[in-house]
């Protein structure tokens, strides 16, 4: 299927992209190849001064890189303006800090001297999601160009008016023509472009499925990956969480785009004595959320990214009722132009009930009570998933120690600030491996190139 950018809010279809030819995909691959040769000897500052002045572009025209997506994938205007001022400060931060990072290491051997310095791989094959189509192509464009390596993007096909934008972003800024190049190719070209000699890593950001696809090709190629794959977090409510500071929270750490967030708050787990207050507090909060376009500001509750997303979050939701959850609200598409889906809660859910284990991307909340902290530490540990999570407690201490029982690749206590651009972002088990941002996403891809020096007796 082609590239379509369709309006989640209204059902109509806005443009639509066809593949790229062979011919023209060898041409962007021989381009991105021939530029990194040029690119990997340019110098720090250099690269630097492009990097920024795409930031300084990207925070110069916020709204007009903000309607896209709220056009292409439903989210509302205010999030869409914070993902791209976000966006704009990655880019801004790995050209700052990106020459420290990858600075030689001194080493200390017993003999003679030695350091390890870093080197760009080559060309990278970037995966890409829509439901952050700026933040997420910031978060490789920025520190893998600074790093001296070039970039070839495959974006998600409901997305390419944002895919071509960004692109035309770092052109604008001054990046030769190769050094970040949006593909608009198939799956089964995607293939053909891992196998290709010249890429030399993959990154992905996607759903599980398709990290087992494309780590297996890349592993058939023996080409290093980085996976950033789904997520099911729990946010465990204890006896003593102040439910004032807790609700709000809650709230938008499950509706935050519509629920369509991978380490969102998707597993809600509270204490047995809190359990009840906190869960008819939480309910009344989300029925204050009002469905609307989202280019208005006054919208709290946007549509899904797509069709095909709401029709499987029913069919997530119906299974699951069928095997036995309880619905205490939602549960059905609203009755509107669009791919709206009411705001759902579920409970009861056993371990034999699909969703125990699924993740529901989207506004769905899954709610358990336990006995105690053990039994929620057990219990959101009881994932395939290892993204994120929260805990929420007015001892922090305790939360310090509930933090670091639980098996993900991030915990937040007392606040869901998923991303910054100096932090590390990434999971473990079927979330994933590797990270983005901060000091070790610049890492994933260079080598580690160790140099020694010395004068030593001739071997025997």
């Amino acid at each position: 299927m082609a590239y379509q950018s369709i309006n989640p809010n209204t059902g109509k279809l806005l443009k639509t992209h066809d593949h790229l030819t062979s011919a023209q995909l060898e041409k962007s691959l021989a381009k991105a190849e021939s530029c990194f040769q040029q690119w990997r000897h340019t110098s720090y500052p250099e690269r630097a001064a492009i990097v920024n002045k795409a930031a300084l572009l990207m925070a110069a025209h916020i709204d007009d890189f903000a309607k896209l997506a709220t056009l292409e994938m439903g989210k509302r205007i205010d999030e869409a303006r914070a993902e791209v001022k976000f966006s704009s400060d990655i880019l801004a931060y790995y050209a700052k800090h990106g020459e420290a990072f990858l600075q030689p290491t001194k080493l200390h051997p017993t003999d003679g001297t030695a350091h390890m310095e870093s080197t760009p791989f080559g060309v990278l094959l970037c995966v890409e999601p829509w439901n952050f189509p700026f933040y997420q192509l910031a978060r490789i464009a920025g520190p893998h160009l600074m790093a001296g390596n070039t970039v070839v993007v495959k974006h998600a096909s409901c997305v390419p008016q944002c895919a071509i934008a960004f692109e035309k972003l770092l052109i604008d800024a001054g990046a030769p023509v190769g050094a970040y190049t949006n593909l608009l190719i198939s799956h089964e070209q995607a293939f053909q472009v891992i196998d290709d000699p010249r890429i030399k890593g993959v990154a992905l950001t996607g759903s599980v499925d398709a990290g087992r696809s494309i780590a297996a090709r890349a592993g058939q190629n023996l080409k290093k990956s980085s996976m950033e794959l789904g997520g099911s977090d729990a946010f465990i409510v204890l006896e003593d969480a102040d439910l004032d500071k807790v609700i709000p929270w809650a709230v938008w750490g499950r509706m935050y785009n519509a629920g369509q967030t991978c380490c969102a708050a998707k597993r809600f787990i509270a204490v047995e004595s809190i359990a009840d207050e906190f869960l008819a507090r939480f309910k009344q909060a989300l029925e204050t959320l009002k469905p609307g376009d989202p280019m208005d500001e006054k919208t709290t509750h946007g549509p899904l990214s797509t069709e095909d997303a709401l029709l499987q979050l029913l069919k997530q939701v119906d299974t699951a009722v069928a095997k036995g959850a309880t619905l205490l609200m939602g549960g059905k598409r609203i009755d509107r132009p669009g791919s709206f889906m009411q705001i759902t809660i579920l409970s009861d859910i056993q371990p034999d009930n699909p969703a125990f284990r699924d993740e529901f991307f989207g506004p769905v909340v899954s709610f358990y009570r336990v006995k105690d902290e053990a039994a929620a530490i057990a219990l959101a540990n009881d994932s395939d998933f290892g993204l994120g999570g929260s805990v929420w407690t007015k001892d922090e201490a305790r939360g310090k120690r509930v933090a670091s029982a639980v098996d993900t690749g991030m915990m937040f206590i007392n606040n869901l600030n998923w991303s910054d651009a100096e932090l590390p972002f990434g999971g473990i088990k079927n979330s994933g491996y590797g990270r983005e941002l901060g000091n070790m996403g610049i890492q994933e891809f260079v080598n580690k190139k160790l140099v020694r020096m010395g004068h030593f007796p001739a071997p025997l």
